[in-house]
């Protein structure tokens, strides 16, 4: 996506941050779960930022040659635009850097735009965690990209 930037998340970012999570998902993270991601050394947070504006944040963990995507979301009105992609691509650059060489997601079985994203970028269906989201029951579908591939 054109004139984004994808940098680091800080502490100034989570107000925006949070405003996103709260507005994407049934359970939300909390502002403290964020906060301590940042003491954590294997785990990423990154920000995709236009004209000053949080558009969307991905959160990662790198634990030895795996990433483990655990968090995405993009502001309800700059969906479909690229910017998930961009925090994807900014993802695997990272975790190619730290040696890793897949990467993985649980994603709700329901979520058929987030599907269509992961398989477009080359992540594949690999099980299922049943009831894996505690506020609904829901199924996890468990997805898959190798980081060797340009997907993922």
């Amino acid at each position: 996506m054109d004139d984004v930037m994808v940098r680091d998340m800080t502490e100034n970012d989570l107000a925006e941050v949070m405003g996103i999570e709260r507005s994407s998902f049934v359970t939300p993270w909390t502002e403290k779960l964020f906060r301590e991601e940042f003491s954590l050394p294997f785990c990423h947070d990154l920000v995709a930022e236009k004209d000053g504006t949080i558009l969307g944040y991905i959160s990662f963990a790198v634990v030895v040659d795996e990433i483990h995507l655990r968090n995405l979301a993009v502001r309800e009105d700059q969906r479909r635009q690229g910017v998930a992609s961009s925090l994807l691509s900014a993802m695997a650059a990272r975790g190619r850097g730290q040696g890793a060489l897949r990467a993985t997601l649980e994603v709700r079985k329901s979520n058929r735009a987030a599907i269509n994203l992961y398989t477009k970028r080359g992540f594949v269906i690999q099980g299922i965690r049943p009831f894996y989201y505690t506020d609904t029951r829901e199924d996890a579908l468990i997805l898959w990209g190798d980081l060797a591939d340009k997907g993922a």
